[in-house]
């Protein structure tokens, strides 16, 4: 049984390594980073499994089974979450860029710039606060002067400056039709439940 120990080491040693190995490495892999990974999962396991089919079953029983258990105590704990999943970084705050921030997760402007180039921010001036999240995606929020308008805000506008007149036209054709959801919130009511 003591391959049941050794498993729940080399568990711990990987979700260390894991970490250590950065943010970055799990969002988007180079060919490099991906050859690693797959290097350290067969060194894990290695020591454990040997020759013995019984055991490389348990084995790999043991870390299926520890995935869903560590899965469970995030959902159950805060502090296990933080440990093993991490919590989003704020990279930019108010504006200005942390650089011990950025230096610690080991993450260069430059990195910062074409994940804010990916999602169609062509102005680091634009951004009000970003996060680096967990996953490796980058969570950002717009300065209110670079937010595109929402229809709440313009139908706000159009009423102070145009007080009285009806929400017609568009509004108004939108409740004429169905859109998508609405065809399928009628198909649902049609079905009484029935499974399609």
């Amino acid at each position: 049984m003591d391959f049941i120990w050794q498993s729940a080491i080399l568990i711990l040693a990987g979700i260390i390594l894991l970490k250590i190995a950065g943010r970055k490495s799990i969002s988007q892999l180079t060919l490099a980073q991906t050859v690693v990974m797959l290097s350290i999962g067969m060194i894990i396991v290695q020591p454990v499994v040997q020759n013995s089919l019984i055991k490389t079953i348990l084995v790999s029983a043991f870390f299926i089974s520890s995935v869903v258990v560590l899965e469970y105590m995030q959902v159950k704990s805060n502090a296990m979450e933080k440990f093993i999943t991490g919590k989003a970084k704020l990279i930019i705050k108010n504006g200005e860029i942390d650089p011990k921030v950025m230096r610690k997760l080991r993450f260069t402007v430059d990195q910062l710039e074409m994940r804010l180039r990916i999602h169609g921010v062509s102005n680091l001036d634009d951004i009000k606060n970003a996060t680096l999240e967990v996953n490796g995606e980058l969570g950002y929020e717009l300065k209110d002067d670079a937010k595109p308008l929402t229809v709440g805000e313009f139908k706000k506008l159009m009423e102070a400056y145009f007080p009285g007149v009806q929400q017609g036209g568009l509004a108004q054709g939108q409740k004429e039709g169905l859109n998508l959801f609405d065809e399928l919130d009628g198909e649902e009511k049609k079905d009484n439940g029935m499974l399609q």
